[in-house]
């Protein structure tokens, strides 16, 4: 016989325990889960359902586990930053983050913008530096442009990435 499935609110508790979630990234994934159990209630009952009652539920328990800490969304822009700071840019983790319903505080913001070109220089340096073919740094204007357009792609500003390649181009030996 299967177990029973998880009440709403030890299933966001167990989403929890695995990494941190914003409110409106842990609202959508328990509101279809609400609203998927109460459509096979209404189907095992015959009845219709309306969207207030798992939307309600969704909303108090999600007041419950902020009231009890155990939903942070400071947390978990923390948790975001430090996990993306190294791979991506400032743009990157802002619409990330802005896509998740949660935004970066002030000294957040501050302490990002401040790594940025060291962090754009190391992304740089392990994806160009020092391989086979001589590409780092870039030595024709094709190969400028596809770095240029990597690093966009990882959300560096358009002023780090030309500081980047600048540096590259002029100080090959910097960091050995």
């Amino acid at each position: 016989m299967a177990a029973p499935p998880l009440s709403l609110k030890a299933r966001a508790l167990q989403w929890l325990a695995q990494r941190e979630h914003s409110r409106v990234e842990l609202q959508r994934k328990l509101l279809r889960l609400a609203r998927q159990r109460a459509a096979e209630q209404a189907d095992d009952a015959g009845a219709g359902t309306t969207a207030a009652g798992p939307a309600a539920a969704v909303e108090s328990l999600l007041d419950w586990l902020v009231a009890n800490h155990y939903l942070s969304d400071e947390r978990f822009v923390e948790s975001r930053v430090n996990a993306r700071a190294a791979r991506y840019g400032n743009l990157r983790i802002r619409h990330e983050l802005g896509r998740l319903g949660a935004s970066l505080d002030a000294a957040t913001a501050e302490r990002l913008k401040d790594s940025e070109l060291a962090r754009a220089r190391a992304v740089w340096a392990r994806k160009f530096a020092g391989r086979p073919d001589g590409s780092a740094p870039p030595c024709s204007a094709v190969e400028r442009a596809r770095q240029m357009r990597f690093l966009a792609g990882r959300g560096f500003s358009a002023d780090v990435i030309r500081r980047v390649l600048r540096s590259g181009e002029s100080e090959p030996d910097e960091h050995a």
